[in-house]
């Protein structure tokens, strides 16, 4: 009961803080995943050297993580015309590169495995949310707001797990990958995707610079990336031998464990309404 109560405290400060932060401004929403981009990483290659395996110097990655974020934020401000900013970071991944080759590191290869996972699992969809706050895509309607689609995509991954979990504890009996994540079933699936969808009713009712189809299709689409971002990180826990990929947070474990469904979800909601501006 204890666990639970610290449990929902600590929830509804994470939901207040993501909420505040996104409908402040546009700077306050890049500012608040800027400073997830550099937390996330430090925490991912910390439970990836924890075997002493794997030895990246974590400032340099976190540095070249924050600038690729700001380099995706400059040019969603700037609708593209400022991609010559790329090129120091792809100087960061050729030094990278160079000081494994270098060096005199056991494993270097494990070393460039972590550090270019890092960039593609954690700071690329981080990054990719100046494009949701930043694009009018031609799939719109009418002026959206900049902070509805992120707005949206917090809303299908809460419903979305809020469902599950309801579903699972009351009506799971078939597990769906037990060899990852033994407390996940399809019953509980199955309920967090319907309780999802319905919320898009809602937030089309609210939001009317798309249709009703279009934010259906959006809420499965998170549906969907939001499950393997969440069995993706299980196999990796699973794999390091660790319950939770940090103790940040009390009774959620870490950024990873809270930004696990957000990592898929973001670059598959991109790409969905790329399709639609076909």
């Amino acid at each position: 009961m204890k666990n639970f109560i610290l449990r929902t405290i600590t929830a509804i400060g994470i939901v207040a803080v993501q909420v505040l932060c996104t409908y402040l401004s546009q700077y306050s929403l890049a500012a608040l995943f800027l400073l997830l981009t550099a937390l996330t990483v430090n925490e991912f290659i910390k439970i990836m050297s924890q075997r002493g395996e794997v030895a990246v110097s974590r400032p340099i990655v976190i540095a070249g993580s924050c600038y690729l974020f700001f380099v995706f934020w400059f040019n969603s401000l700037t609708r593209g015309e400022s991609l010559a900013l790329f090129f120091p970071y792809l100087l960061f991944l050729i030094y990278c590169y160079i000081k494994e080759l270098f060096g005199k590191q056991p494993n270097p290869i494990a070393n460039l495995g972590t550090i270019m996972l890092s960039q593609m699992y954690v700071v690329l969809p981080l990054s990719l949310i100046n494009v949701l706050a930043f694009t009018p895509f031609e799939c719109f309607h009418s002026e959206a707001p900049y902070y509805a689609i992120t707005l949206a995509i917090y809303i299908f991954i809460w419903i979305n797990d809020t469902g599950a979990y309801l579903s699972g504890i009351t009506l799971g009996k078939h597990k769906m990958f037990p060899r990852i994540s033994p407390k996940k079933s399809w019953e509980g699936a199955i309920g967090g995707a319907l309780a999802t969808i319905a919320s898009a009713f809602i937030v089309a009712h609210f939001y009317t610079f798309m249709e009703l189809w279009q934010w259906i299709g959006m809420a499965i689409v998170v549906i969907l990336a939001g499950t393997f971002g969440d069995l993706t990180e299980s196999m990796m826990k699973r794999q390091l031998d660790i319950k939770d990929s940090g103790h940040i947070l009390p009774g959620h474990g870490g950024f990873l464990d809270r930004l696990d469904s957000m990592l898929f979800a973001i670059p598959a909601v991109v790409a969905y309404l790329l399709a639609l501006s076909l």
